[in-house]
């Protein structure tokens, strides 16, 4: 389902741009219909006015809690059902943030990546997507949404775009607050400087050895780590955000020291960001954790070199809530849905692995 299919229905019942504006803000933002001092009897068309309630459910079904696993960082990992049955994750992140999915599954294939393993299954539509921010709010506020859960937003580049584009305007989430996370695919380099909304642009990075990075990322685009860092730097000064460049740390793969003066090699006087981030494990996946220690020695090296690094600690450690996680064991439990409870969002900011 798709936010143009969404306005559709609405003209097919009267409405008028206010109107759709109107609904898709109340929507988005977790506002309940009737709020305001005028009442859509007042001033909507007959018509959609009685067909409201349904609306309502259906938008509010595109999205649903199937179960909750708060961690003890303030975070909380939700597995969240599809109309079709399918489930996708989202991440409740401390101060504010929120990490949405964008496929069913994922075609890069990372070998880390519980996601990976499984493959593609389907795209999600821009409205399934919003409708995961339209949950989220209702269980606590969000003021910034990180395209980076499930799937790669490039393989459903205009299903993103049409979410990210609603998300900040009627959405009220500033620009650079919408984080479009890719491994680097050319056609979305093409499309972000077109929009109407520019989001902020992470990369998934991970290894500056061509070789090593077709490893880990076997059916991403061969582009080399140095015009991957060439094409970011482009679209950071166009847009005037810095790039985030993602490196999920894995011991003994990509944190020797020629990995080090690789990373000073490529982005020193570059306008970025590395996030840092220690692999969050998964029993049946060959990668190990660095212990913190390692991972702090290492930011701080890199710190010392001119590298602005921040290490950031993966979402959920505690509930095993790395991205797929959730959704796998789901799948092989049956697990249904299952009473859920709010915690309070506390603690720095912290990114979910790519």
């Amino acid at each position: 389902m798709h936010l143009h299919q969404l306005r559709q229905r609405l003209r097919a019942l009267g409405a008028g741009p206010l109107h759709e504006q109107r609904l898709l803000r109340t929507w988005v933002n977790a506002l309940p219909p009737e709020g305001g001092r005028r009442k859509p009897e007042h001033h909507f068309p007959k018509a959609l006015y009685a067909a409201l309630p349904e609306i309502t459910a259906e938008w509010a079904g595109l999205a649903t809690l199937q179960s909750e696993h708060p961690g003890e960082d303030g975070s909380a990992r939700l597995l969240v059902a599809l109309r079709d049955g399918q489930t996708v994750e989202s991440v409740l992140l401390p101060r504010g943030g929120l990490c949405v999915s964008s496929q069913v599954g994922c075609a890069v294939g990372c070998t880390f990546c519980m996601t990976g393993t499984g493959g593609l299954i389907r795209q999600i539509g821009s409205a399934e997507i919003v409708a995961q921010v339209a949950l989220a709010r209702s269980r606590r506020a969000v003021n910034k949404v990180v395209f980076m859960g499930m799937g790669e937003p490039s393989h459903n580049l205009e299903a993103v775009l049409e979410a990210i584009e609603l998300l900040g305007t009627l959405g009220n989430i500033g620009h650079k607050n919408l984080v479009f996370s890719t491994v680097g695919d050319e056609r979305a380099f093409d499309a972000l400087p077109r929009g109407r909304v520019k989001p902020a642009l992470a990369l998934s990075l991970h290894t500056t050895r061509a070789d090593l990075r077709a490893q880990l990322l076997p059916r991403a685009p061969r582009i080399d780590p140095d015009e991957l860092v060439q094409r970011g730097e482009a679209y950071a000064r166009a847009t005037g955000y810095p790039i985030q460049y993602q490196w999920t740390l894995l011991d003994g793969v990509n944190d020797s020291d020629d990995e080090i003066e690789g990373i000073v090699r490529l982005l020193h006087g570059k306008y970025a960001i590395l996030n840092m981030i220690p692999y969050n494990t998964v029993p049946t996946l060959p990668y190990t954790r660095p212990s913190w220690e390692k991972a702090a020695d290492i930011a701080r090296r890199l710190h010392r070199r001119g590298i602005l690094t921040k290490l950031r600690h993966s979402a959920g450690q505690d509930v095993d809530a790395g991205c797929g996680q959730l959704r796998a064991r789901s799948l092989a439990t049956g697990e249904q849905v299952v009473a859920v409870r709010r915690r309070t969002a506390v603690g720095p900011l912290a990114p979910t692995q790519a």
